[in-house]
């Protein structure tokens, strides 16, 4: 089993300066924040990294940031995805992957393919790639469900297909999923509502948004839940669930960049097309933030 991608990752917010610049030195809080309160690993520009607003020279420059910040410290896990397969796999090739222990690729959205269709794009992708890959499961941003024979399928047939981040909010998928997977495919939640049961059912864990806000709490409650301490992972649990709530209210990543705002980690500035969190989302998670 590839115990790197077991417990906390984080999918890292890309943080703005006002003029809408990539600001790197926020950004490098965030990755030393992170390391330094429990975080087991890192995700590099995923959604919650607006990674559909950033351009190819920025995501480059945002990888270079995170791995010097990061030093070899944790391992890295970067979003090489969309619904152009011969356009992931060209940036698959032309990546430097040296420092990446494994690429999270999102299931192709707008397109809406078949069920055989995800499994030949991950297919091509899988025989291209060099490193592990982690699949990435998200209708409600796709529109289309990747079902579990799908994600099965591709775990039994490619080595280098080691996990499925699953974030379709769907408690009897994910148990089909832990149900029937090979013995060493991870199923790791994309749901922070859900990462607790998802992990005492048998799940590896959880890439997660709140997390890099509240990595101790929250790696600590992860780390419980691996160990079968339902009672007291459940009592950190009920203390982060508003914040979950509110980060997730309006859109990611406004939510949570209203939380790092709140503790002066970087400014809640977003990209269009999406905008900061409302005035009144922001003070619920001022006051939350004042009172954790």
């Amino acid at each position: 089993m590839n115990s790197k991608f077991i417990g906390t990752g984080v999918a890292l917010v890309t943080p703005f300066k006002s003029d809408l610049n990539i600001d790197h030195d926020a950004l490098v809080n965030i990755v030393n924040f992170n390391i330094e309160n429990g975080t087991d690993y890192l995700v590099i520009c995923g959604t919650t990294g607006e990674s559909v607003t950033i351009t190819k020279e920025e995501k480059q420059a945002v990888i270079k940031t995170i791995s010097k910040a990061n030093n070899g410290r944790l391992p890295l896990v970067l979003g090489i995805g969309g619904n152009n397969t011969a356009s992931v796999i060209e940036e698959i090739k032309t990546t430097d992957l040296s420092e990446i222990d494994a690429i999270l690729s999102v299931s192709p959205y707008y397109s809406k393919p078949t069920q055989e269709g995800l499994y030949q794009h991950f297919k091509a992708i899988a025989q291209a790639c060099p490193t592990d890959i982690i699949l990435y499961n998200v209708p409600g941003r796709t529109s289309k469900n990747m079902d579990t024979t799908t994600t099965l399928r591709l775990a039994n047939d490619f080595k280098n297909i080691v996990a499925v981040k699953e974030a379709g909010n769907n408690v009897a998928q994910y148990l089909q999923l832990l149900k029937n997977k090979p013995e060493d495919f991870l199923i790791i939640s994309g749901d922070d509502d859900l990462a607790l049961g998802v992990v005492l059912a048998g799940g590896a864990g959880v890439i997660s948004v709140i997390g890099q806000a509240f990595p101790k709490a929250f790696s600590e409650m992860v780390r419980l839940g691996l160990k079968g301490e339902a009672k007291k992972a459940y009592a950190i649990h009920f203390k982060l669930m508003d914040i979950v709530n509110y980060i997730f209210e309006e859109n990611n990543p406004a939510g949570i960049k209203a939380v790092f705002e709140a503790l002066n980690l970087c400014q809640d500035t977003v990209r269009l097309p999406l905008v900061p969190a409302s005035k009144e989302l922001k003070e619920k998670i001022v006051r939350f933030v004042k009172t954790f």
